[in-house]
């Protein structure tokens, strides 16, 4: 019969080098096992110009209070590549108003005045961000989407669209459909009801 000891010893000696193998990692950090949000493009409507009011909100501008649309809320969490989470990121983003217009020359400056269509935050400490908008709609030749850009230390490291899970239009839509299947289930996301509006959680990965 074996010693109780010896058996013992045997397993503290399978435990130490079961921890030396194991992978070692920078402290308070996980292996990185989150693929980077896809970029999209651009397009051709950001602002030329960054009017005074460029806060979380797109359904105030000024004084003046946006009615039309389906109100919603945006969030999401940037992290890196690791899922850490990226305090004081910036984050932008811009879309048509109601009737799919951008407040843009290119577009022939017919959005509302009333609706401020861009934004710009700062992630807070635990990374999030938190936009209120309206429930993106289409336009001649697109899909419903929000542009989204974020910074991060002053450098542009992303640029992409969100667009709604679920929406007919996306089929339809050439820059969605040149998406992979993981790509665009990356940044299709449901617009779910919410007590203050509808809601849609995209959270953003970045390669920093």
């Amino acid at each position: 019969m074996k010693s109780p000891a010896i058996s013992r010893r045997r397993w503290l000696s399978r435990v130490a080098t079961g921890l030396a193998l194991w992978p070692l990692l920078p402290e308070g950090r996980s292996a990185p096992a989150l693929r980077p949000t896809p970029a999209q493009t651009e397009g051709p409507f950001y602002p030329v110009r960054l009017d005074e009011d460029t806060d979380f909100d797109l359904l105030a501008h000024g004084p003046l209070r946006y009615a039309e649309g389906q109100p919603c809320w945006v969030q999401g969490i940037v992290t890196d590549m690791a899922g850490g989470a990226l305090a004081g990121a910036v984050v932008e983003i811009w879309q048509c108003d109601g009737q799919g217009h951008y407040h843009h020359p290119g577009d022939g400056g017919r959005a509302d005045p009333a609706f401020q269509g861009f934004g710009r935050v700062l992630t807070g400490a635990d990374g999030r961000y938190r936009f209120r908008t309206i429930r993106p709609v289409p336009y001649t030749g697109r899909t419903p989407h929000i542009h989204f850009k974020v910074r991060v230390g002053g450098r542009e490291v992303l640029t992409t669209q969100l667009y709604v899970e679920g929406d007919p239009g996306n089929a339809r839509d050439a820059i969605w459909r040149r998406l992979s299947a993981a790509d665009r289930a990356a940044v299709t996301r449901p617009f779910e009801a919410g007590p203050d509006g509808e809601r849609c959680e995209f959270p953003l990965v970045v390669t920093i």
